[in-house]
């Protein structure tokens, strides 16, 4: 059912827009990810999935499932329900199942949709998954112009994998501060590949000479 589902929203985005996928290569085929999308849209989801390795289990705020036809179908492609605003500390909990369950993870770390297109700071939720599964976050772009229209170039790309064992300590109990530098990581590389690494100022270049230099000498 999973894969046929796929199968179909793909091919649909196929048809519906100028669709690209870039750095599949990143996703490692030993394990499974966490894959952490900036957020434009509720189309980000089954995007992002569509050319990721893998069935993938994600959060949905509860009050999609209302509806039970829609409920059924978002269910069918690894959706779980998770009250926002409330410290659902149990959707962690089935995050990390399904991790060890051989199933991949999505989590948005901004948390919501950005309005200008633009990366937010995001949330340390990736970050504490990743610290209790073990598991390598993978960031993602979902990148485009200001919306999406019929036959929109779009392209999701798939950033080199971040093992959270370079960031944070324990397992069982990770240090909070490990947690916000493994999250600075990864929300650098979705920034980056969203809105491109920027060009170094004139004066991180002059001090990069100066030490270059120093070490020279």
């Amino acid at each position: 059912m999973y894969a046929f589902l796929k199968f179909l929203v793909r091919l649909y985005f196929r048809i519906l827009y100028n669709l690209h996928f870039e750095g599949k290569e990143n996703i490692p085929k030993d394990t499974t990810v966490i894959y952490a999308p900036n957020h434009r849209s509720y189309t980000d989801p089954p995007l992002v999935a569509c050319g990721a390795r893998g069935k993938i289990s994600f959060m949905a705020k509860e009050e999609l499932f209302k509806n039970k036809l829609f409920a059924w179908l978002i269910s069918s492609l690894g959706a779980f329900p998770v009250a926002r605003g409330k410290g659902d500390t149990g959707a962690i909990d089935k995050s990390i199942e399904a991790l060890n369950n051989n199933r991949n993870f999505m989590i948005f770390p901004e948390g919501t949709c950005s309005k200008d297109g633009k990366v937010g700071r995001g949330h340390t939720g990736a970050a504490l998954i990743a610290a209790r599964s073990g598991k390598p976050v993978i960031p993602v772009g979902v990148c485009y112009g200001e919306k999406l229209k019929f036959r929109t170039k779009l392209i999701v790309k798939y950033g080199e994998p971040i093992y959270p064992q370079d960031y944070v300590d324990s397992q069982e109990d990770p240090n909070p501060r490990q947690l916000v530098k493994l999250k600075k990581r990864y929300m650098d590389d979705i920034k980056a590949l969203v809105e491109g690494t920027p060009e170094p100022s004139q004066d991180t270049v002059t001090q990069q000479d100066e030490n270059k230099e120093a070490a020279d000498e």
